[in-house]
């Protein structure tokens, strides 16, 4: 299982803040609609740059991430790469075309 180091955030404010919109975005009541989207885009679900630059974590999102210091942005990905693979299976293989690997 993955292990998220252990790495003290610099900037707590505005790490919050993104991580609040990254976790409304895997809302069990909202991540269809998150799903079909980027489904819709033609990105995969793993690419987080893409996806965060596509303003479908908010619009406010990708300058709080740009603000970030690296090692506060390497986390904000790790996160969110976790909330991807915690996405109900039957979600996940409903779409399957945005969580595969070709």
């Amino acid at each position: 299982m993955f292990e998220q180091a252990g790495i003290a955030v610099q900037d707590e404010l505005v790490y919050t803040k993104l991580h609040s919109l990254i976790d409304a975005a895997f809302d069990s009541r909202d991540v269809e609609v998150f799903l079909t989207r980027v489904t819709k885009s033609k990105l995969r679900i793993r690419d987080y740059e893409s996806v965060l630059r596509r303003g479908f974590l908010g619009k406010e999102a990708v300058g709080f991430y740009e603000g970030l210091p690296i090692s506060d942005q390497g986390l904000t990905r790790e996160r969110y790469l976790r909330l991807v693979e915690a996405v109900p299976l039957e979600l996940r293989q409903r779409y399957f075309r945005i969580y595969a690997y070709y």
